[in-house]
C-alpha cells in the first residue's frame, strides 16, 4: 500500500538558506531534469551559471519526505519504486571513493571504504544510515548493504536529505544520491538525480553548508503552483 499524506500546512523556504538547487522536470513521469543553482543576495534569488541536464528516476518522480507540505492523499515514494522523490529537501554530506576532493572547507567528505554500509532493508533500525563496520562485510545481508565499490557512477555522491534521520519511516524510500550518471546522461536512476561528473565536481565546490543549501525537485507544473508561496527561486 502506498503512504498518503493528509495535510499540507503552510510553508516556505527558510530565510537562512540562501543557496538553492532547483530541478525541472516535464511532468512526474519524466525522468530527465534541467537543474540551476541559484544563490540569495540581498533577499533575490539570481542564478549562478547556465542551466544543465540531468537524469531522474526510470519511472519519473513522486511526493518525497523532506521539508515541504505534502498535498492531502499525495501518493509518496517507496522504497523500490524507481521514482525520484519530488519537493525540497537538505543538501547532505559528500561520499567518494577518493581520499580527498575539491571542496568548501565546511562541506563534510566521507572516503568510502569496503567497510561502509547504506542500509536499504526497511525492516533495520538502521534504514536510510551510514553504517561503517569493524571488519570487512562477511554476511550476504551486509554484502548487499555495502556501498558501491568500483562503480565509476558511484565514485562520487552527495545526499539528499529524503527520508533522512532523525525522521526515517520504513520503506519510504533511501539511499538518495545525486552523483555521477550512466552511458553520458543515456540512463535513467532507481531514484538519484545524475549528472556529468564535470558539473557535480563544480556543484559540490560551490555548496557551503553554512548557507544551508537546499535542493527543490519538482515538475515544472507543481513548480509554477508553489513558487510564490514556498518564495522558490
Amino acid at each position: 500500500m502506498l503512504l498518503t499524506a493528509t495535510a499540507a500546512p503552510a510553508f516556505e523556504l527558510p530565510a537562512d538558506s540562501t543557496q538553492c538547487l532547483v530541478g525541472l522536470a516535464d511532468d512526474w513521469d519524466s525522468s530527465h531534469a534541467t537543474l540551476s543553482f541559484y544563490e540569495r543576495r540581498g533577499g533575490t534569488w539570481q542564478r549562478d551559471g547556465d542551466a544543465w541536464p540531468a537524469r531522474l528516476g526510470k519511472n519519473g518522480l513522486v511526493w518525497g519526505l523532506g521539508m515541504h507540505p505534502l498535498p492531502a492523499a499525495a501518493t509518496l515514494k517507496r522504497e523500490g519504486d524507481l521514482r525520484a522523490p519530488a519537493g525540497v529537501f537538505h543538501v547532505g554530506d559528500v561520499w567518494g571513493a577518493a581520499a580527498t576532493m575539491h571542496k568548501q572547507p565546511r562541506l563534510v567528505y566521507h572516503h568510502v571504504t569496503s567497510r561502509d554500509l547504506w542500509i536499504e532493508d526497511p525492516t533495520s533500525p538502521d534504514y536510510n544510515k551510514n553504517v561503517r563496520l569493524d571488519h570487512e562485510p562477511a554476511t550476504a545481508w551486509e554484502k548487499k548493504q555495502q556501498m558501491k565499490q568500483d562503480d565509476p557512477a558511484h565514485a562520487l555522491q552527495l545526499f539528499i536529505a529524503h527520508n533522512a534521520p532523525p525522521k526515517v519511516v520504513a520503506a519510504a524510500g533511501s539511499s538518495i544520491f545525486f552523483h555521477i550518471w550512466r552511458a553520458e546522461g543515456g540512463k535513467p536512476t532507481a531514484g538519484c538525480t545524475t549528472m556529468a561528473e564535470p558539473k557535480l565536481r563544480d556543484l559540490i565546490a560551490k555548496l557551503d553548508p553554512a548557507r544551508k543549501p537546499v535542493y527543490v525537485l519538482l515538475p515544472k507544473a507543481e513548480y509554477a503552483k508553489y513558487r510564490a508561496a514556498w518564495k522558490l527561486p
